[in-house]
């Protein structure tokens, strides 16, 4: 369930006059920026981006990133744009603008949207870009990461319900071979050769692969995600364990990227705003809830003690809560 207020009833061509109107005189009004878009849904902001450039003949994102500024302006030109265009931009960031790809946003692209919904997310990627989602994985990234994360967004999963109990309890063990191989008998080295493991995990099922998640546990008296831990240097082994977080659970997994994002010395701005730009219109709520059990404090709270000025007031609009406004 979407944590998103937007009205019904609502003017594009009022509200475009009415941004360009906080963009004028001494200061940007960034109150009135908030109000307008943290309260309209997707086709709503479209709708003003479209209405802003047929009465002012300039394009509303560019004008938002020469009026605002830091994280606040960030997560404001994130949230303008189209759903699908956002995806394959934070793809693209994640993978071109940091010195190092962000394996986390190519496995949150991958593992938390439907087979289609990533099949629109590539090709808006190809549209945008010039070049695909793939080509870019592969040409920032090397050795078994590379494999496992082209793997990923390579694929056009099945999604059906059907379970195949043979071959989970047969991929089971040799998830089990391929990791305590991998790692030379259990020890706490990095993992290599996962051949077997990139292949399942990249190709199967939601449901096939829990079911394989079930059998592992019980073949092997611990959990896959337990299995894998043990060095927090082998990079390959956490995105494994992020990547199945995600498959058993996707909103407990990304109520933990924003307690990490919060808890970490100096907020992790880009995984909190977009985690909560991602899914403020579409199942924030349930993520709230989750994050509430887990933490012993609302989402709420933590964004507002941890946030401030007019970013904070923007992520708390966006997560539903008019009270810091």
């Amino acid at each position: 369930m979407a944590t998103l207020l937007a009205p019904e009833d609502f003017s594009p061509g009022e509200d475009a006059m009415a941004l360009n109107k906080a963009f004028k005189g001494w200061g940007t009004d960034e109150k009135a920026i908030i109000w307008i878009l943290g309260h309209r849904n997707a086709d709503q902001r479209k709708q003003i981006r479209l209405a802003y450039q047929q009465i002012y003949l300039e394009d509303l994102i560019k004008k938002l990133k020469s009026e605002l500024s830091g994280d606040f302006k960030r997560a404001v030109c994130h949230w303008i744009l189209d759903p699908v265009e956002r995806e394959a931009v934070l793809a693209y960031e994640a993978i071109i603008k940091n010195y190092r790809t962000d394996y986390r946003v190519i496995l949150e692209t991958a593992f938390t949207k439907s087979a289609e919904e990533l099949l629109t997310v590539k090709r808006s990627y190809q549209f945008l870009y010039k070049s695909s989602l793939e080509e870019d994985v592969a040409s920032h990234t090397a050795g078994d990461m590379r494999k496992f994360l082209v793997a990923v967004v390579s694929v056009y999963r099945y999604e059906g319900e059907e379970i195949k109990e043979g071959v989970a309890h047969s991929e089971a063990n040799i998830l089990g071979d391929e990791i305590q191989g991998g790692r030379g008998g259990g020890g706490g080295g990095a993992l290599k050769g996962a051949e077997e493991i990139i292949r399942i995990l990249s190709t199967r099922s939601r449901p096939q692969l829990l079911a394989t998640f079930n059998y592992y546990k019980q073949i092997h008296g611990i959990s896959i995600t337990k299995s894998l831990d043990g060095n927090p240097a082998d990079e390959f082994s956490e995105a494994l364990r992020a990547a199945i977080q995600c498959i058993k659970n996707p909103k407990r997994y990304l109520q933990k990227v924003v307690r990490n994002s919060i808890n970490r010395v100096g907020t992790g701005e880009d995984a909190l705003s977009r985690v909560i730009v991602t899914h403020a219109e579409k199942d924030l709520k349930e993520m709230k809830d989750v994050y509430l059990q887990k933490n012993g404090r609302s989402l709420d709270d933590a964004v507002a003690s941890e946030t401030a000025g007019n970013y904070k007031a923007f992520l708390l609009t966006l997560l539903g809560n008019q009270d810091y406004f």
